[in-house]
């Protein structure tokens, strides 16, 4: 057996040794997996409708009401008391979601003023606008999971290439490049997305973008000490000795080497980024409505106190999901130490 696989058989079996962050790792993959697929999940629209002898795929394709015998040309909605007639008897059937409300579908009928409480349709009530609160939490789960993962990636990337450039090269350019990162830190990124909010409209990708321009500082700083202790190695020497490229010897003899702080601080890194996004949404800066967004939901929760199912689901996940990533990254932490594996 090869150095390399032995290494990481002993790292994979010090992972799943610690019970708490392996079984993490598997809920929040499942749990993520299956938050894929939300639009099978949470819809108003039917899975599968049988029309007078014909086959329809609502979800995925958009039918106007006279398809299904009404008199408007616009989307049928399938809440509708003639719509929902239509598709019952006479052979006629719908198939729906688990849950029949997406994220932003505003439910007309309710029983009760929204905010309305838990009940049989909506099991999480609904918010200050009729919106199903059950929906919205996996629609904003989704989104806030996909940008803490994507942002962990790219912020991964732009920290492990300018700090080890910077770490093999040192000299002045590594000198030039820590007077541009002490002055680029001090930069406020609040300040900034308020500025450009007010410029651009908001969306998730001006957010990602200026998350992004922040986020590699703290992982180049160690990637950077990493290759400044790295190249001075004598297996380094050697290679540069007998005449191979800098960027092979950057990529095969220093950074696998280098790798141990960028996979530890990972799972904290998304945690962060799903910290950054939920904060921004709560205080308005964030992604445009009606985008699905824990932070937004935090907001209706302290705006309408006495509507203690809206505070209490979008708390219980955003504390599930980032304890989650905290025993992960504990486990990765000790897996990756070289004190463990020796």
């Amino acid at each position: 057996m090869r150095p390399n696989h032995a290494l990481a058989r002993r790292r994979l079996a010090i992972f799943r040794a610690n019970r708490r962050g392996y079984c993490s790792a598997w809920i929040l993959m499942i749990t993520v997996f299956l938050s894929l697929f939300a639009e099978f999940i949470c819809n108003n629209r039917p899975l599968l409708v049988k029309y007078e002898g014909h086959y329809f795929v609502p979800v995925l394709v958009s039918y106007p009401e006279t398809t299904f015998g009404g008199v408007f040309d616009a989307e049928a909605d399938y809440h509708d008391p003639t719509v929902a007639a239509a598709l019952n008897g006479n052979g006629n059937w719908a198939i729906f979601p688990p849950i029949k409300f997406d994220y932003q579908y505003i439910d007309t009928r309710l029983s009760l003023p929204a905010p309305s409480p838990p009940g049989g349709e909506h099991l999480l009530g609904t918010d200050d606008r009729g919106r199903d609160v059950l929906a919205r939490l996996i629609y904003g789960f989704r989104l806030s999971v996909v940008f803490g993962v994507t942002l962990a990636i790219l912020g991964s990337i732009l920290g492990v290439v300018l700090g080890s450039v910077q770490g093999y090269l040192g000299g002045k350019f590594d000198l030039i490049c820590q007077r541009f990162i002490e002055i680029w830190s001090a930069q406020n990124d609040l300040y900034m997305l308020i500025i450009l909010s007010s410029i651009f409209d908001p969306s998730v990708g001006l957010i990602f973008l200026l998350l992004s321009l922040f986020g590699w500082m703290g992982l180049a700083a160690y990637v950077r000490a990493e290759f400044l202790r790295a190249r001075q190695y004598e297996y380094v020497q050697s290679a540069i000795a007998l005449g191979s490229s800098r960027m092979r010897v950057i990529v095969t003899h220093v950074l696998p080497n280098t790798l141990t702080p960028v996979i530890t601080f990972f799972p904290f890194r998304i945690a962060d980024g799903i910290m950054g996004l939920t904060a921004l949404d709560f205080l308005s800066l964030g992604v445009p409505p009606p985008t699905p967004s824990l932070g937004e939901l935090l907001s209706q929760g302290k705006g309408n106190l006495t509507s203690w199912w809206i505070i209490v689901s979008v708390f219980t996940v955003i504390i599930l999901l980032i304890t989650m990533l905290n025993f992960i990254g504990e486990a990765v932490q000790k897996a990756m130490d070289p004190k463990a594996v020796a």
